[in-house]
């Protein structure tokens, strides 16, 4: 005799399964909605005469009674090198050269600990990660017609950031925070690459030094705390390494400026 089907049993259809499904998913939801509801305060503005003219709800309000919080950033770089020229190079040879603009990528951790009590406005942040940086210098002779006489040198590298942070924090209101971040950032260079060894001559140094400042807005969300971040990056170090090369030997510095979107997560 044949056996029936477990759902013909239990007289489970198209429609009662779709039903049970939803039942199912709405309770599975129901933790992380009580969460959210725990986390979530809400003010009413009313009017004069005691009408309800709005509510807004305070996402994490107890976020400042922890002392840590862990995070992570993705960030958008537009770097550069600051180039010194060799003055008499340029009176012997004619040459100038030009850095250009070139966009990066980096990913990383964060760990902001509070430096006082839940109402102390400082925050020490150690934020490391990892950019792949491509830098530029473009040499031509003065007065060039030919863009074949050109020649650009890429300098390409993998490099880890350890960057010693200090952030001061305005007054949160609402869900809404202004902040100003400031420090040194010691970059170690992890991997190099040059694709073309014979036209890339330029040589930099595997370590370096950075200042680094910059504002940022805390965005606060039920479950997480988003801050858009913009900071400038200045080198400290001279990182050409000295080359008997044509190239090399036409310029005297050169340090690494920065200007970085960092878009950081924190809960």
């Amino acid at each position: 005799m044949a056996t029936p089907h477990f759902r013909h049993q239990l007289h489970l259809h198209g429609a009662q399964i779709k039903r049970l499904a939803l039942v199912g998913a709405l309770l599975l939801l129901l933790p992380t909605l009580a969460q959210a509801q725990r986390k979530a305060r809400s003010f009413a503005k009313r009017g004069k005469n005691g009408t309800l003219k709005s509510i807004t709800v305070q996402n994490l309000p107890s976020y400042d009674e922890r002392w840590f919080h862990p995070g992570m950033y993705v960030a958008l770089t537009n770097s550069r090198f600051n180039v010194e020229q060799s003055a008499q190079y340029v009176a012997r040879q004619n040459v100038t050269a030009n850095a250009i603009n070139s966009p990066s990528l980096g990913v990383g951790f964060i760990g902001d600990a509070r430096i006082g009590g839940p109402r102390s406005p400082f925050i020490f942040r150690f934020a490391p990660g990892v950019s792949f940086l491509t830098r530029k210098v473009e040499f031509k002779p003065r007065g060039y017609q030919y863009p074949d006489s050109i020649v650009t040198q890429d300098v390409t590298a993998t490099v880890v950031q350890f960057p010693l942070l200090l952030k001061y924090q305005s007054d949160r209101r609402r869900n809404t925070r202004m902040y100003m971040i400031a420090g040194i950032s010691p970059v170690v260079t992890a991997s190099s690459r040059r694709s073309d060894p014979l036209r890339n001559q330029i040589r930099v140094v595997n370590s370096d030094l950075t200042l680094e400042y910059g504002v940022g807005l805390d965005l606060f969300y039920p479950l997480f705390k988003l801050a858009p971040e913009l900071r400038f990056s200045h080198g400290l170090r001279n990182l050409l390494v000295a080359r008997n090369d044509v190239l090399s030997s036409s310029l005297q510095g050169l340090s690494t400026n920065s200007v970085t979107l960092y878009i950081n997560i924190q809960n």
